[in-house]
């Protein structure tokens, strides 16, 4: 695909055409489990490992060691900015 469009939003970022045409290969069949990772409990083997390898794979990338989590968030960058007072209070203090 020659004309792909470019994307200067915050958020999603554009991704590599070889990362799109992994994901659609994958998307009817993910690691021969016969489903979509989209189809998969958060409980299976399956995804847990996409997990894990995702937490190692970034952690590697950072240069952390096994002294720190990764911790995947849902909500955006607006969850990102409401839970940052919750990280200068003192025990019991409250953000309102």
């Amino acid at each position: 695909m020659e004309n792909r469009a470019h994307n200067f939003f915050a958020g999603p970022a554009a991704l590599p055409l070889e990362v799109l045409k992994q994901a659609q290969a994958e998307l009817l069949n993910f690691r021969g489990t016969g489903v979509s990772v989209m189809e998969i409990s958060h409980r299976d083997k399956a995804f847990i490992a996409v997990t894990e390898e995702a937490e190692a794979d970034l952690k590697k990338l950072l240069g952390l060691g096994d002294d720190y989590a990764v911790l995947f968030l849902g909500g955006g960058a607006t969850h990102q900015f409401i839970m940052l007072p919750m990280n200068v209070l003192n025990e019991g203090d409250c953000a309102d």
